[in-house]
């Protein structure tokens, strides 16, 4: 009996086609139809693939038939460390450390009582030429979700 190959598995093979073929995250979107940062956060095993587009994933990264049925799971969300060691990824710990209650509070004030959906969401991730050095735009777009009382 064959073991059942697991998100992380597959993840692994990924991040290795990846580097061998020297394919970008927006190429292999654009070849599934999606975006990349969805894309990026899927193949990490953070969001499950549509059928169709986990059968797409197989095919452009070269990945075992296997594969497919992992990639649909639904993911675990677990982050391993509280606060990250990672420079880029710590800085955005360090947004929301500082602005996270200012966003709460704007959302809050325009929307009503309630949060900014990760599920119904979308992030784009551009580079913006600047004189005084390229500045990262990322922008975010949620559903907002209110509250209920009962």
């Amino acid at each position: 009996m064959t073991e059942m190959m697991t998100k992380e598995d597959v993840t692994a093979m990924i991040l290795s086609a990846k580097k061998t073929t020297g394919i970008t995250w927006e190429e292999i979107a654009d070849k599934i139809s999606m975006s990349p940062v969805w894309t990026h956060s899927a193949a990490m095993g953070m969001n499950a693939f549509p059928p169709d587009k986990a059968a797409l994933m197989v095919k452009v990264m070269g990945l075992p038939q296997e594969a497919e049925s992992a990639l649909s799971e639904s993911p675990t969300k677990i982050w391993e460390q509280a606060v990250p060691t990672d420079p880029c990824i710590y800085r955005f710990y360090e947004i929301v450390g500082v602005y996270g209650p200012t966003l709460k509070a704007l959302i809050q004030e325009k929307f009503g009582d309630g949060i900014m959906s990760a599920i119904d969401f979308d992030m784009t991730v551009t580079r913006v030429e600047n004189l005084k050095g390229d500045r990262v735009k990322v922008e975010m777009s949620g559903k907002y979700l209110g509250y209920n009382s009962w």
